[in-house]
């Protein structure tokens, strides 16, 4: 139960921050967000309602030790939760490939000049590698045997976790241009500088300290 648990949270934690995205995306529109708000809570409640019905059996396997494994009738709550995410990204593709239709038409040609370009390539590696492993865990709980049902469980929440993270840094590495920079303005009444400050004092003081 704990191990499901941590999943769970883990792949909550991942769907409000594809939520945050393409929230950006379409310009803060508070009412798709209303919208992705209500789908993630139906889908994470329906997630939740399986952990009611969630047990395993442990066997003995000659040579290893005792294994966790699913029946048939049980595989069928974990295996849901894997689905609803699936269904979560799969609506998450497709609202980042109907923004770039609606802004670009149909020239997919891009390079990776403007948040956008960023946004939708990364998107798409994110939802392509995901597709490749999430399917695979999800067969694992409905046509594998006992012994094997939920055994890419574990691989899966990982991967979320790590691409989902590398999709924040790559946005953070290609934008933004570093914890140290400020805006100030300038003379002009409208124009910004990007400018970098450094404290040049307490760089000598701490080389000769």
């Amino acid at each position: 139960m704990s191990r499901e648990l941590l999943f769970f949270l883990q792949q909550v934690l991942v769907c409000l921050i594809l939520t945050l995205r393409t929230y950006a995306l379409y310009y803060r529109s508070k009412r798709l967000l209303a919208w992705m708000i209500i789908i993630v809570c139906a889908l994470g409640g329906v997630t939740a309602g399986t952990f009611s019905l969630h047990s395993n059996t442990m066997i003995a396997i000659p040579g290893l030790n005792c294994y966790g494994s699913y029946t048939i009738g049980i595989a069928v709550s974990p295996g849901l939760g894997w689905v609803t995410l699936f269904v979560y990204e799969l609506l998450i593709f497709v609202l980042t490939v109907c923004m770039l239709c609606k802004t670009r038409g149909l020239s997919l040609g891009m390079s990776r000049r403007t948040i956008l370009d960023i946004i939708f390539q990364d998107g798409i590696m994110y939802f392509a590698v995901m597709t490749l492993i999430n399917i695979p865990n999800i067969l694992t709980y409905y046509c594998g045997p006992d012994t094997t049902r939920g055994s890419l469980a574990t691989f899966t929440s990982c991967m979320s976790v790590t691409l989902v993270s590398r999709l924040m840094l790559n946005l953070h590495k290609s934008i933004d241009a570093g914890i140290l920079s400020t805006l100030i303005n300038d003379d002009g009444p409208s124009s910004a500088v990007l400018t970098t400050r450094v404290n040049v004092q307490s760089v000598i003081s701490s080389h000769y300290c």
